[in-house]
């Protein structure tokens, strides 16, 4: 939301299939800590954001934008790069919850041509496998 309080949209914002979207809400909203911008029941659909990040889900079903069968773990070849202001407190969340991780919290530094970046950061993957990586710009 903007100061206006109208929705603020990305331009680009991942649409995701999943196989169950109270199981993934129950992930995003009260795990991670997402909250709803938009919910709808036909199709079952909720847009959601994380600070600056968005994401739309969407139960399965057969109408949908289904390219192929989809198959465990879903979103293979992909990793969705959250950026968030204190990665420390999402990991903790996540940690509460006994989530697996997919990796632990770490310090990883990137080139970035001339310089390099370091990112705090941890991977964990959704419900359906979707892989996400919640990083924190350090230096």
């Amino acid at each position: 939301m903007t100061e206006s309080n109208k929705p603020y949209w990305n331009r680009m914002v991942p649409e995701l299939t999943v196989t169950d979207l109270s199981a993934s809400l129950k992930f995003y909203i009260e795990v991670v800590g997402f909250s709803i911008i938009i919910r709808r029941m036909e199709p079952d659909f909720a847009y959601i954001n994380l600070g600056e990040a968005q994401l739309m889900l969407e139960q399965y079903h057969p109408d949908g934008w289904n390219t192929a069968e989809l198959v465990r773990p879903l979103g293979r070849g992909v990793n969705f790069q959250i950026e968030v202001d204190d990665v420390d407190q999402i990991f903790a969340r996540v940690n509460t919850h006994s989530v697996t991780l997919y990796r632990g919290l770490t310090d990883n530094h990137y080139s970035t041509g001339e310089t390099t970046a370091c990112q705090r950061e941890f991977l964990v993957q959704d419900p359906d496998g979707y892989l996400l990586r919640f990083s924190q710009y350090i230096a």
